[in-house]
């Protein structure tokens, strides 16, 4: 299944990549991006569903576009066919596809493409987690002053939530960064070009994927609380490990 999940994963990147490059209208659009973003996101997310049914008609699936369809199997698809839909209406290559498949509620195997900068991550439970076929993990910072962090917003629609929390860890870091999609960040952190990531308000499909990536390259997600990630809406921290805790006490401070 491992490789029918990449296989997918790919054409699905391809195929948005094929949008991104063909279509004038992207520009312009900037300020209506919910118009073209929908038409993008629920044509991929209706390619990938059709990829998964026709192979594994038994097994459930939850995307953003099309919510939980239900099967009869144990496995469960989670899908964001378009990580990243305003960068993309927008012409910013800064977009990805991410897929997560889970067994009884156990994430086995995800994958991450960033077709437009040419990155393909995948992580299978207790293989690793992989950046074009090479090995990677989570970046040894243990300094916080030294560290790169990045931030989204995600479902959170009080600003100054977010400014109080940008305010807390700001001045504690070397930079605090907002790419815009969850999938290139959480690809980001466990490759270690950034120390961590934190979010608010976050469905389980922008981040069901880099869970299980972070997981095997070294790194640890839990929620605010200090509590394990699961399949609901919720403020998430991924990170190195190593400063892990230092940035929860100062969201939490």
């Amino acid at each position: 299944m491992e490789k029918f999940l990449q296989k997918i994963t790919k054409e699905a990147g391809e195929l948005a990549l094929e949008f991104f490059k063909k279509e004038k209208n992207l520009t312009t659009l900037r300020g209506r991006s919910k118009e073209i973003v929908t038409k993008y996101d629920k044509l991929l997310d209706n390619f990938l569903i059709k990829k998964i049914k026709e192979k594994y008609p038994k097994d459930n699936l939850l995307t953003e576009e099309s919510g939980f369809l239900k099967g009869s199997s144990d496995y469960l698809w989670v899908v964001d066919s378009l990580d990243g839909s305003s960068n993309f209406a927008n012409k910013n290559p800064l977009f990805s596809i991410s897929l997560a498949l889970m067994k009884k509620k156990t994430l086995i195997c995800s994958s991450i493409f960033a077709p437009a900068i040419g990155e393909f991550y995948f992580a299978q439970k207790g293989k690793g987690a992989f950046l074009n076929g090479k090995r990677i993990e989570v970046s040894k910072v243990s300094e916080i002053s030294q560290a790169y962090i990045l931030f989204c917003d995600g479902g959170e629609k009080k600003r100054e939530r977010i400014t109080k929390l940008f305010s807390k860890i700001f001045p504690k870091v070397k930079e605090l960064r907002k790419i815009g999609s969850a999938g290139i960040e959480l690809g980001w952190v466990a490759s270690g070009r950034a120390e961590a990531f934190f979010v608010t308000r976050i469905d389980p499909w922008d981040v069901a994927a880099g869970v299980l990536l972070i997981r095997e390259a070294g790194g640890k997600i839990t929620d605010f609380l200090g509590n394990p990630w699961h399949l609901e809406k919720h403020d998430l921290l991924f990170s190195n490990k190593k400063l892990h805790q230092e940035i929860l006490d100062l969201i939490n401070g």
